[in-house]
């Protein structure tokens, strides 16, 4: 997959494109690739995405913007594993988002990504003040040669599958229609990074995994897998939350601690798939009580991955 930014020329090729957030990578997003990337081999053409950075939304009210499912490296990660050649990472910048419909169109869609062919949803919106829709481009298209189609949108269970609705889903604990909505286990990946090293000294060592964004969709203690340290993966219990038992510090933090497992793992990246939910965090009168806690997630997790392993 190569991937580009918005100062690159473009490549050479013309692209059958889509445009769009692609938070969490979910299966309506995967429908819509593979759509693109059908076009695209029938017509001869690059199958490309356009993203942004950072997320419109982030960019014009951080304060409510919604909380990321993937980090852009997550993000990246999972169109290429979809075979997408190409995705175009535009910067969200005060410049970008002041462009009128007309422009954006005309400079970014067709002269700097060779667009002959875009996918969009029905309720695809773009330019300064979100003026422009369906119609609009492609009334622009036949102008400027490329055709414009629209998608369907994807349901589960009659719902529409979104961002938002994943993000409800981990919101809520309910970790199987998140699996439903992503077609895939919702994960975190990060580097293995120092801590305070108190779980060793409660006698529980933990990983603990660099968040690459500030605010994760979900809280609390989980039943969990871990890959890329070795070949297979890695069972165990996480944390993600603020420690409220020993800090009174407002960032959250992704700790794992993995069963039978002793080996230094700092600098690792690992991919943590959280498969049940077991408590909401909580703050203990003292770390003798926590590390009580601690004791019994350890063992509600394994009982709980036992169930798992027969159930799925």
């Amino acid at each position: 997959m190569i991937i580009t930014h918005g100062s690159e020329p473009a490549p050479s090729r013309p692209v059958a494109l889509t445009i769009g957030n692609f938070d969490g990578v979910h299966r309506g997003h995967e429908a819509i690739v593979a759509r693109v990337r059908k076009v695209a081999e029938e017509r001869r053409l690059v199958s490309c995405v356009l993203t942004f950075e950072p997320h419109p939304r982030e960019f014009f009210a951080p304060d409510t913007a919604p909380t990321r499912l993937t980090s852009m490296r997550e993000k990246l990660e999972l169109l290429s594993a979809l075979d997408i050649e190409r995705v175009h990472v535009q910067r969200f910048t005060p410049g970008f988002a002041a462009l009128a419909p007309d422009a954006f169109v005309e400079e970014t869609l067709s002269q700097k990504l060779r667009a002959r062919w875009i996918l969009v949803g029905d309720d695809f919106r773009y330019g300064a003040k979100r003026a422009g829709n369906y119609d609009t481009l492609s009334h622009r298209g036949k102008d400027l040669g490329f055709i414009v189609e629209t998608m369907p949108t994807v349901a589960d269970n009659g719902i529409r599958v979104s961002s938002s609705a994943v993000r409800n889903a981990l919101a809520t604990g309910d970790l199987e229609r998140a699996w439903r909505l992503l077609g895939r286990r919702y994960t975190i990946s990060g580097r293995v990074i120092h801590g305070q090293k108190l779980g060793r000294q409660l006698g529980y060592a933990t990983a603990n995994v660099e968040l690459e964004h500030n605010r994760p969709p979900l809280f609390g203690i989980y039943a969990v897998r871990v890959f890329g340290i070795d070949r297979r993966s890695r069972d165990g219990v996480a944390s993600l939350g603020y420690r409220p038992t020993v800090t009174n510090e407002r960032t959250p933090t992704l700790e794992v601690h993995l069963f039978d497992f002793s080996a230094d793992i700092y600098g690792v990246r690992v991919r943590v798939e959280f498969l049940v939910k077991l408590r909401d965090e909580e703050k203990f009168p003292d770390l003798e009580a926590l590390k009580v806690a601690i004791a019994n997630d350890c063992v509600a997790a394994r009982r709980a991955l036992l169930t798992f392993d027969g159930n799925h």
